[in-house]
């Protein structure tokens, strides 16, 4: 059973100092014009309302710890043996799509390649950080649905991160209904609104949390790569 959740920004408790890490300013007051651009951007965010996340419990989804792949439905996704490690223990799995919507992802990209840029960078960066909390939510109410059982959770992990291939997304996507959260995929497995993010959690009473999850990780070019304390976000 897919479970679906709209949420409104409010909800969300993003804020400034929510932001200031993302924006290089962690501990000291924002510069203009991104003090100005910030109050704008929480400002225009009140009234978002494509903010989404869902996810799903498949009744036969089973590791292969031996091919370092899972196995759900007729799916086989091929999650690498970091992946396969971090979910060692779990007894169930979650699957889940999270999104900021379309509406803060236009607007970054209209200011992005227009007269504004700057502007634009702040709105994209608060869609990342709206789309992580979102995530954060869901994982939330997963936990509120498993402790009954005693169940603990793992990380949230994604196609395309922690050497899983970003192509198993188009395998993840056919668990749910078409245009879940209004997300869809393209031929290159990457999504639209560009600020969603998909992923599987591991559930079971063995199953460990990681507080920081970046060495997991080669990416880069990851925002929250020097932030993740300040957010307390998981990938």
């Amino acid at each position: 059973m897919i479970k679906e959740f709209i949420f409104k920004f409010d909800d969300l408790q993003i804020n400034l100092e929510t932001i200031k890490p993302l924006l290089g300013y962690r501990n000291v007051p924002l510069p203009e014009p991104f003090d100005t651009y910030v109050e704008t951007a929480l400002y225009d965010a009140k009234d978002l309302s494509d903010i989404r996340g869902a996810y799903l419990i498949p009744d036969d989804a089973a590791i292969d710890y031996e091919k370092y792949r899972i196995l759900a439905g007729e799916q086989e996704f091929h999650i690498g043996k970091a992946v396969c490690f971090e979910l060692r223990g779990a007894e169930r799995l979650a699957f889940f799509i999270c999104t900021a919507g379309k509406t803060i992802c236009e607007k970054a990209t209209q200011l992005l390649q227009g007269d504004d840029p700057v502007l634009g960078y702040v709105y994209d960066v608060l869609g990342s950080i709206i789309t992580e909390v979102v995530a954060a939510r869901i994982q939330t109410f997963l936990q509120d649905e498993t402790e009954s059982n005693e169940d603990r959770l793992t990380n949230r992990y994604s196609p395309g991160s922690c050497q899983w291939s970003l192509t198993d997304q188009h395998k993840l996507f056919s668990l749910f209904h078409d245009n879940v959260c209004g997300v869809s995929l393209t031929h290159a497995s990457l999504m639209n609104p560009v600020k969603s993010v998909s992923g599987v959690i591991g559930i079971g009473k063995k199953v460990k949390f990681r507080t920081n999850v970046c060495t997991l990780c080669s990416s880069k070019d990851c925002i929250y790569r020097k932030t993740e304390n300040d957010l307390q976000l998981s990938h």
